[in-house]
């Protein structure tokens, strides 16, 4: 795995671009995310519990340790990146793609590394 797949999350979402990912080191950005999930969820968080360390990190201080995406691509497919799938782009994904204009663009994120890597596949034959 190079570096920058190390930000890339198994469903393409980019870690550098994701508040919470960033919210350790910004203490703004976690109380924002705290003041949302009191005003939109009536939920109490506390910014010590606004983290994550990426899909590669530890899972016990991943946002969302029962991520769907993740117990499936990592834990049941033993993969990095759903792309890497033999049912990529699988139905369930391409639904979760159309939630929110971040998701799709993290679906095309990793069509774009699929994409690549075989350009690079039939350049070494």
């Amino acid at each position: 795995m190079n570096k920058h797949n190390q930000l890339i999350a198994a469903c393409g979402l980019n870690c550098n671009e994701c508040d919470i990912f960033q919210a350790p080191n910004n203490p703004e950005i976690a109380q924002e995310i705290v003041d949302w999930f009191k005003k939109e969820k009536d939920t109490e968080a506390k910014i010590e519990d606004v983290r994550c360390l990426g899909c590669n990190g530890d899972r016990t201080k991943h946002w969302s340790p029962d991520c769907w995406i993740l117990k499936c691509c990592v834990d049941k497919n033993g993969l990095e990146f759903c792309n890497q799938c033999t049912d990529f782009p699988c139905e369930k994904l391409n639904q979760w793609a159309k939630e929110s204009k971040g998701y799709e663009e993290a679906l095309n994120r990793l069509k774009e590394m699929k994409r690549k890597s075989l350009d690079c596949d039939l350049s070494e034959d």
